[in-house]
């Protein structure tokens, strides 16, 4: 994807600090930054007001970024992502509830939750990357935007209830490790 150049080159050339342009999109810098080094992509909301900003169509501004959109949202890639979620939901899923048995065989109890607990934690890293790699949400509303088409309100409210979904598995993951660290002291704390 090409729109960080285009950014950073359009924002130099109006002579236009990132935090002048957050400013304007109504963003941090930091959000800036992460466009221009492609770390993360504009929404359409964002792309619409830079491509004000900047006096260039929409087309221009983000040509030839669009058949590669298309690619990242193939359906092979929006299933993978799909069955990766289903994956650390069970994942999840019995981690919660195989605490308290595996807890109560000792110290081989413990240390095989903890195992499970790791591979969890890593399905969790590859889908956060798997995400930001493919921003499979934003690519989607452009491509419908720039066809003159617009998700379907279904489509925006699964992807709205997603967001609020990974918020609620993240809280409870940050509850977990609030647990193991917890049961880990009173395991030391035992010993000695």
């Amino acid at each position: 994807m090409n729109v960080g150049a285009r950014i950073k080159k359009h924002r130099e050339k109006q002579n236009i600090s990132q935090d002048e342009l957050a400013l304007k999109v109504f963003v941090s810098r930091q959000t800036i930054s992460n466009w221009e080094t492609n770390k993360s992509y504009p929404d359409i909301k964002s792309l619409t007001m830079l491509s004000n900003i900047f006096h260039v169509t929409l087309d221009d501004f983000i040509k030839g970024d669009i058949e590669e959109m298309k690619k990242i949202v193939s359906k092979e890639k929006i299933e993978k992502f799909n069955i990766m979620s289903y994956i650390f939901l069970v994942e999840m899923l019995i981690l919660m509830f195989s605490a308290y048995p595996l807890f109560t065989l000792d110290g081989y109890g413990v240390i095989i939750w903890a195992l499970f607990f790791v591979i969890t934690f890593v399905t969790a890293i590859v889908i956060e990357k798997f995400k930001k790699k493919n921003d499979i949400q934003t690519y989607k509303e452009i491509i419908a935007f720039m066809e003159n088409k617009s998700l379907s309100y279904e489509e925006v409210q699964q992807e709205i209830g997603k967001r609020n979904y990974q918020k609620i598995l993240l809280t409870i993951l940050t509850g977990l490790i609030t647990f193991i660290i917890f049961i880990i002291e009173i395991f030391i704390m035992k010993k000695l």
